[in-house]
């Protein structure tokens, strides 16, 4: 069972916490339109501490998150980030004072601006006189995106991204086959319409061509691309992924139209990310279980071919995964995704800061245990406490390794 501990102060900390040596270091950034500044800010709170990363995984404005970050230099990710960001929140309409009005109604003047206008660097309106005749209209989409392109093209060193050291992966959907697609470096040429691929979410934006192949936003099928980071990782290397979600499956019964609207979007967006990650836990725990009894058996029984490709493939090196989840406002309405004020995206990057510097100082995360296999999950910046799915304790199979927690 989950086991739950009371908040630590909110506080940054010099120290680098134990982790395994050989461990790949994944951030996995989920889909969630205006408020990725949090990742933003959760990948500051990563910078801070000076920690590498190995590997950046997204989907939509993850995707865009992400490539701001595998495409700059170290010291430039966090100014390009906020580059962006501010750029994001740079329109007349999305810097309204304070005495304009309550901060509800300077949100809601906001989102209604930007199904307008359009947002700087991001997209802008279509004024096509065939969208008179509705949803009979010849078009896509209802903005166009050529914005985004040229904000990728300025902020992004897209041959960093090809020929650097840090993977890079995001994950779009295929128009007519209607499966999940992943652009990866180690694979593919990443270029601005990858990017732009992966957050075109119709029908406001339109598809993406690559390669004569038409795609939309991953979120579609998919909001996270944490599967796909577990899949791929090799087995016999330890995994932190830090999953950075911007969507709560968890929340109030809604009072309000526009509550539901916010609460479904939630529930539409969320990919189960805690549920899936829990099962995850059980069903590798369970492999690593039964490959450690496979590990007892005879050598003569144990080395047969078929014994041994299945010990094989039931033995995973540790897997950790730090999960973080923005949690709403109460005054967050329905538009919290496409709402881009400067005073919101501050808000949510704070947040991100905020609750990326409480996990790392928790002592639930500074005072772990060495794995020897399995996987563990940590929820550390919960509201009503830390939540942490330990992975079993396991025997050592003859022959097998314990994967010692450094400094």
């Amino acid at each position: 069972m989950p086991t739950r501990s009371a908040s630590p102060p909110l506080r940054a900390r010099s120290s680098r916490s134990a982790v395994a040596p050989g461990t790949t270091s994944a951030l996995v950034l989920q889909g969630g339109g205006a408020l990725g500044s949090y990742q933003a800010g959760v990948f500051e709170a990563i910078d801070q501490q000076r920690r590498p990363l190995d590997w950046v995984a997204g989907v939509s404005i993850g995707a865009i998150n992400a490539a701001l970050i595998a495409g700059n230099a170290p010291e430039q990710r966090v100014p390009r980030l906020r580059e962006f960001w501010m750029q994001l929140s740079s329109a007349p309409a999305q810097r309204l004072p304070e005495w304009c009005g309550p901060r509800l109604w300077r949100s809601q003047w906001s989102a209604a601006a930007a199904m307008g206008m359009g947002i700087p660097g991001l997209f802008q309106p279509r004024f096509d006189p065939s969208l008179l005749l509705g949803d009979n209209a010849p078009l896509t989409s209802y903005y166009d995106t050529a914005p985004l392109r040229s904000t990728l093209e300025r902020l992004v060193d897209f041959d960093r991204i090809n020929h650097g050291d840090m993977r890079f992966s995001i994950g779009a959907v295929s128009v007519r086959g209607g499966n999940s697609v992943y652009f990866d470096n180690r694979r593919d040429t990443i270029g601005p319409e990858h990017v732009m691929a992966s957050g075109a979410l119709p029908p406001g934006f339109p598809p993406v061509r690559i390669a004569g192949e038409d795609y939309w936003d991953g979120g579609l099928v998919s909001n996270t691309p944490l599967q796909y980071v577990l899949d791929e990782h090799e087995r016999a290397r330890p995994l932190l992924a830090m999953q950075v979600d911007l969507f709560s499956a968890r929340g109030a019964m809604p009072a309000t139209l526009s509550g539901v609207g916010a609460r479904v979007k939630d529930i539409q967006y969320s990919s189960r990310t805690r549920m899936n990650t829990d099962v995850l836990v059980d069903n590798v725990n369970l492999q690593q279980t039964l490959a450690d009894a496979l590990g007892q058996l005879p050598p003569a029984l144990r080395d047969r071919p078929g014994v041994a490709e299945l010990l094989a493939r039931l033995t995973r090196a540790p897997v950790e995964i730090v999960h973080l989840i923005y949690r709403n406002r109460p005054d967050e309405l329905d538009n919290k995704d496409y709402e881009f004020s400067r005073a919101s995206v501050q808000y949510h990057w704070a947040a991100g800061l905020r609750d990326m510097r409480a996990t790392l100082a928790h002592p639930d995360w500074l005072q772990r245990k060495v794995l020897t296999g399995g996987v563990v999950t940590y929820d550390l910046s919960e509201p009503d406490g830390a939540r942490v799915h330990p992975a079993a304790t396991y025997p050592r199979a003859p022959g097998g390794k314990t994967f010692m927690l450094s400094k």
